[in-house]
């Protein structure tokens, strides 16, 4: 025994001397909006030695320490080779500068059309713009048909809103950012997305679960963020024409220039028009509303990488207007005068936002960030009698300070927020003016090891004016056991204050009555609603016969201490708002399948389960209008390039299970509905053939099989009568529809 005493100290220092001999570093490369990322794939070695190794996909590397040089080679294509002196084995951060702009380089190769993060710690889903491709893609809403993470459903059966749902929750729990600035929210949330165009659209980071506390403390659900084209680094003139057998026509256009080396700009065009009156189901209802849009947007780009500033500049204006209603409804006849069910929504909203950041020059792991906004949106609408006015003005500062903590595994985000939001609403007779202000800061502090484990905390304090004082802590860990697999962990807590009216607007389509229980502490008497949220995940990436596959699992759990119930199971007559007495819980699963199956095929297939139950004055009951089980399947092929030409196609199958029905049983014979739905099956397509790198023309169709809901309007024959109700839709209301188009760009 007494020689192991002897060996150990010697033992001890050969392996400190082993440990002394590696050499730890990164290679980082800033965008072009001075953001800070390292840089997978490049090559490290010593200078005239066979010793060399490569960069992990987070930049990081480790290398054996040469006695026979000094001198480290760092190189990547497209960017500068440089040499370093190495003088000891302190840990090395290093940036490569590019050498030849992006307009100079040429990358060919299949780039998925989605990606879901293997090394971030949170369970973010990338789609980028060969997804968005795949169907028509007319607004942000309709951008997720062929993604399973995003449910996408009818609001009702005469506006023609699509909503979109995760984790078995409505849009107003899902924080909707453009470029990380809040944008969907508030007086926009039901018609706010379709005033994003999808060819505007770059990317859409979708994110499960809580997010980052430097996005702020609304999120609950998740967040979904869209990063617009930019004006350096995007086609210079591009044009989308679209027409659908719904009489639906459509222009996308923008134009981009480089002003200088450092200046940029572009203009963006979105138009829309449909005043075809389509009723395939006979009830004399419009199946999809008429109405137009104008949508511009003007955006400047700033970028000197000598200084290390970068900034943008963004000015918006939509108008938008839309006709509902019957098929003979004339506004200027019929309005408020009992003859024809109708009704109009006339939105203008103006936008405007900047960013601004800058690199320490002597430091460029370290940066500084500014983000505001302003926006005034005013909607008059009016349903039948039902009077629905609001004007929203909100203003949304956020900066961000980014650095690290001893060496650039420690690494931490900090800074404060402000926000406004001011609104006027006409509810019917009534009238409502609240005014909403919040201040705080947040940190967060990230630890990555750069083998295996992630770790994110962070912490928010902010002041409300109807929240008052909260506190907003969120933690996400991910953790890699083998190099093919990651598992990642989430927890964390959001609140936000609900705006019933503009959040459920569809209630105005109907005959109920609106009663408010207003017994609570915030806005309309009702108190804020506060969850919690929980998320385990594994991704699993390996190849098949040479081919990729991945395998994603994941399990959501949305607790709600405090929530606003929106009960349409009280009465077929009314719908109830009240704060919740009891448990609301949403529990989410999804499973998904990538394989590639061929280097021209790609197969997606996922299933999903959610249990949400909500206690309501009657009892526990599962949310209605939500399927609790779904299927998904999409199929995609790309033919191999023959002198520019090509051929794409696509296809998308979505299985929803049945559906619970909110309780019709007080009405009428005539005016009653089953308990559950049937389920549903849908099928979309698209064909696209790609003339040339310039021009492409695309056909589709969407509900291929034609499944529609029978009586989407309730008491359709007599909607000023007491049984009116166009909010119990499970189901299309449009049966199948064709599309085609033509896009053009250089």
């Amino acid at each position: 025994m007494k020689y192991y005493y002897i060996i150990l100290p010697f033992v001890f220092v050969s392996m400190l001397s082993f440990s002394q001999e590696k050499l730890k570093g990164m290679v980082m490369i800033t965008n072009e909006e001075q953001q800070v990322s390292g840089l997978p794939g490049a090559s490290v070695y010593w200078l005239e030695t066979t010793i060399g190794t490569t960069t992990n996909n987070e930049g990081w590397f480790e290398i054996d320490l040469s006695e026979k040089s000094n001198k480290l080679v760092v190189s990547y294509i497209g960017y500068q080779t440089d040499t370093l002196i190495v003088t000891s084995n302190k840990e090395l951060h290093h940036f490569l500068k590019p050498t030849l702009s992006l307009s100079e380089i040429e990358i060919k190769g299949k780039q998925n059309s989605t990606a879901t993060s293997f090394f971030s710690p949170m369970n973010t889903i990338t789609i980028n713009e060969a997804e968005l491709l795949k169907a028509a893609c007319c607004n942000l809403s309709e951008s997720f048909e062929t993604n399973p993470a995003v449910g996408v459903s009818y609001a009702d059966a005469i506006s023609g809103v699509k909503e979109i749902k995760m984790l078995g929750l409505t849009s107003p729990y899902i924080l909707i950012s453009q470029e990380n600035i809040p944008s969907v929210r508030g007086a926009s949330q039901v018609y706010g997305m379709s005033f994003i165009p999808g060819t505007w659209i770059e990317s859409i980071q979708v994110t499960k679960g809580m997010g980052s506390v430097v996005n702020g403390f609304e999120s609950i659900s998740g967040q979904i963020n869209t990063e617009l084209k930019k004006p350096r680094n995007s086609n210079s003139f591009f044009a989308n024409l679209y027409g659908s057998g719904s009489g639906r026509l459509e222009l996308n256009a923008h134009i981009l220039k480089n002003i200088s080396d450092s200046w940029s700009t572009g203009l963006f065009v979105h138009t829309n028009h449909r005043q075809l009156k389509v009723d395939r189901n006979g009830d004399g209802f419009l199946d999809v509303p008429l109405g137009s849009q104008l949508n511009l947007l003007n955006r400047w780009q700033y970028a000197n990488p000598t200084s290390g500033w970068v900034s943008f500049l963004d000015v918006k204006y939509v108008a938008d207007a839309k006709q509902i209603g019957s098929l003979a409804y004339n506004p200027e006849v019929d309005k408020f005068q009992g003859t024809e069910y109708g009704g109009e929504i006339d939105t203008k909203r103006f936008e405007f936002s900047s960013k601004l950041g800058y690199v320490f020059k002597d430091k460029p792991y370290q940066s500084i960030g500014f983000q505001s906004s302003y926006s005034n949106h005013n909607q008059q609408s009016y349903f039948g009698y039902n009077v629905y006015n609001i004007e929203q003005n909100s203003f949304y500062f956020n900066s961000i300070f980014q650095s690290i903590l001893f060496n650039t595994m420690h690494t931490f985000k900090t800074g404060i927020s402000v926000s406004y939001d001011g609104y006027k609403e006409q509810v019917l007779l009534d009238a409502y003016t609240r005014n909403e202000n919040s201040m705080g800061g947040f940190f967060e502090y990230t630890y990555d090891n750069i083998d295996n484990l992630t770790v994110v905390a962070g912490l928010r304090a902010d002041y409300h004016t109807v929240m008052k004082y909260m506190i907003t802590p969120r933690i996400h860990v991910r953790y890699e056991p083998w190099d093919s697999g990651v598992f990642k962990i989430a927890a964390g807590k959001g609140q936000r204050i609900a705006s019933i009216f503009a959040e459920n607007q569809k209630m105005f389509a109907s005959s109920r009555t609106i009663s408010i229980d207003d017994q609570g502490e915030g806005s309309y008497g009702l108190n804020p609603e506060i969850a919690w949220n929980y998320g385990l995940s594994y991704l699993h990436k390996t190849k098949v016969f040479g081919n990729s596959v991945s395998l994603s699992l994941d399990y959501f759990i949305t607790d709600f201490s405090q929530q606003v119930i929106v009960d349409y199971d009280a009465s077929p007559r009314e719908v109830q708002f009240y704060n919740l007495n009891g448990s609301s819980t949403a529990k989410s699963f999804q499973a998904e399948l990538n394989y590639e199956l061929h280097s021209l095929w790609d197969l997606r297939i996922a299933y999903q389960l959610n249990d949400v139950e909500i206690a309501y004055k009657k009892g526990r009951l599962q949310k209605p209008l939500q399927p609790k089980e779904t299927y998904f399947v999409n199929v995609g092929y790309q033919s191999k390039k023959i002198k520019e030409r090509q051929w794409k196609w696509d296809m998308t199958y979505n299985w929803l299970g049945e559906q619970r029905i909110p309780d019709t049983s007080q009405n009428p014979i005539a005016y009653q509905l089953a308990e559950y739905s049937s389920p549903t099956q849908l099928l979309h397509s698209q064909l696209t053939y790609v003339l040339s790198d310039n021009l492409e023309f695309y056909v589709g169709a969407e509900n291929i099989l034609d499944t529609t809901q029978k009586n989407p309007v309730l008491a359709s024959d007599d909607p000023f009568g007491p049984y009116f109700d166009s909010t119990l839709v499970y189901a299309p209301v449009l049966g199948r529809m064709y599309y085609g188009g033509i896009r053009y760009n250089l």
